[in-house]
């Protein structure tokens, strides 16, 4: 721990309406006004990964902040370029896509976009990622964390942020007046301002989410195609399932089902998922995959195949991960007229994969 002494005093200006405070709400102000703090917090030779200094308005946090982990960085952003290229021109585009999947901006069609008509939600987790990829000091402060965002995307934003820190092994911290994010956030450490003392946590599971599924109409299809990262296009035939959080649908599976003609599941159907898409709010939680999972279970226990084509690389390696699925066909490649051939053309064939589901029956109907 290093402890922080911090003493600010300034003068009072002795002018018409400062006379006026002392005599209107009978304040003694004085000639100088004086503000100090005491109080611990993790130093850099600590072991830790996410902090968090938390505190009503006006409690200091934003002086301890700078005092012990150094001022925030206000980035500028170019006017008209796409954001994919105002984020550290000078790195891979690889290891850019990577920092936006992880704060959980996954929407295609904004990586495209400027800056300044990104929406709130938005513009925060591009700049949670550029603090990834060019903040290179020893610990990375973010002051008013989730101040500007809905409720919800700071909750689902603090979970995937805290998870990119500690699988990069980088140091954060949060400077917040919002308590709602703690759980969610998950820091090592938490210095309330209102208290002024410091509590060391374990790392805990994250709160739950209560997700329900069902069959939904075609037409829900118009809430999620404009965040989907290829097309907004969806076939007349697709079956459309949907995961809920409450009331609210937040994800989507759209299949199209077809009768196996040949091998050894000949005469039975296949459910291709062309389209998953989660919406904005909710990315980095692993809804698709609960959905998606779910669905291939299902058909399963129907004697059923399930496939999914994905060409996003975060949906490409999250499926590989995911021992519910075998790849049976790399990105990129594609079957050629040759009996058996499979070549590879980068600059022309899309870079999807395929997947079919080989993990456990279930006997949910939906």
């Amino acid at each position: 721990m290093q402890t922080i002494d911090l003493v600010i005093e300034s003068e009072v200006p002795r002018t018409f309406r400062v006379a006026s405070l002392e005599s209107v709400f009978d304040c003694p102000i004085g000639k100088k006004q004086r503000l100090e703090w005491h109080v611990e917090v993790p130093g850099l030779d600590d072991p830790w990964s996410v902090g968090m200094i938390v505190g009503p308005s006006g409690s200091g946090k934003t002086s301890i902040m700078c005092e012990a982990y150094g001022k925030p960085i206000t980035w500028k952003w170019p006017k008209d370029a796409a954001l994919i290229d105002a984020l550290a021109p000078k790195k891979d585009m690889k290891e850019v896509s990577d920092a936006l999947g992880a704060v959980g901006l996954n929407t295609i069609p904004s990586w495209a976009r400027p800056f300044h008509v990104l929406s709130n939600g938005e513009q925060f987790r591009a700049t949670i990622a550029r603090h990834f990829l060019e903040d290179e000091r020893d610990s990375i402060v973010i002051d008013e964390f989730t101040s500007v965002v809905d409720r919800q995307v700071a909750k689902v934003a603090s979970h995937a942020v805290q998870k990119f820190i500690r699988k990069a092994g980088k140091r954060f911290v949060a400077v917040t007046c919002h308590y709602d994010i703690i759980d969610w956030l998950q820091p090592d450490w938490v210095l309330d301002m209102a208290t002024r003392t410091v509590e060391v946590r374990e790392r805990r599971q994250r709160p739950s989410l209560d997700i329900t599924m069902a069959k939904v109409p075609y037409s829900t299809w118009a809430t999620f195609a404009p965040y989907h990262y290829m097309s907004a296009e969806l076939h007349k035939g697709a079956q459309c399932y949907a995961a809920f959080v409450g009331d609210r649908p937040v994800c989507i599976g759209a299949l199209l089902p077809r009768p196996i003609s040949a091998g050894r599941d000949a005469g039975k159907r296949l459910h291709g998922l062309s389209r998953l898409v989660t919406l904005p709010d909710y990315q980095g939680l692993g809804i698709a995959f609960v959905l998606s999972d779910a669905l291939g279970g299902m058909f399963a226990a129907r004697g059923e195949r399930m496939n999914t084509y994905p060409a996003h690389p975060a949906l490409i390696a999250s499926f590989s991960k995911n021992p519910s699925w075998s790849m049976i066909t790399a990105p990129g490649k594609f079957k050629a007229k040759a009996k058996n051939a499979t070549v590879q053309t980068p600059g022309s064939a899309r870079p999807n994969a395929v997947f079919t589901y080989v993990g456990p029956r279930n006997n949910i109907s939906l």
